[in-house]
């Protein structure tokens, strides 16, 4: 007997009956999550918008992604703290850049924040190459803000639009 191998997790857009786990899974990464209704907003504008769910059901993470003339923006990328090392950013990521080669968007751009030394490190990994600082744009707990940095990558196989 052959065994079929099931994916640890599968892919599917986001939609409204999503937003009670993705605003757990938000509430419980950052200390200023989106609301809810950012996701709605983002939803009705027609973003690009991915939950990662496990076989039975559970939220690993999501991301959602603002399309452009010849670009991608991620506006947000989010793995369940208890999910988290385990492969499922790179997965998002994955699935995003598909995206952007499927719609031939050549540029994949984001902000993450100056102190998540994870994601920078991952996204380094990943291609991208820092192109700026957008200084104070995150808020901090603090009472300060933070800086983000601007990162870039150019998608694989998607040749640049030329621009009038």
């Amino acid at each position: 007997m052959n065994a079929v191998l099931q994916p640890e997790a599968t892919l599917h857009a986001m939609r409204l009956d999503h937003l009670v786990p993705v605003m757990h899974i938000e509430s419980r990464c950052y200390s200023f999550p989106w609301s809810h209704g950012n996701f709605v907003d983002s939803l009705a504008a027609g973003y690009l918008a991915r939950v990662l769910l496990g076989r039975d059901g559970a939220m690993f993470g999501y991301f959602v992604a603002m399309p452009g003339v010849g670009e991608m923006h991620l506006l947000n990328l989010t793995v369940a703290p208890e999910q988290q090392g385990r492969g499922h950013a790179s997965t998002l990521l994955d699935a995003l850049e598909q995206a952007c080669r499927d719609a031939r968007l050549a540029q994949l751009w984001l902000e993450v924040r100056q102190g998540n030394q994870r994601a920078l490190t991952l996204y380094g990994q990943r291609g991208f190459t820092q192109m700026g600082v957008r200084r104070h744009y995150y808020p901090a707990a603090t009472g300060r803000r933070e800086d983000a940095v601007v990162m870039r990558a150019w998608i694989a196989g998607v040749a640049p639009h030329a621009v009038d």
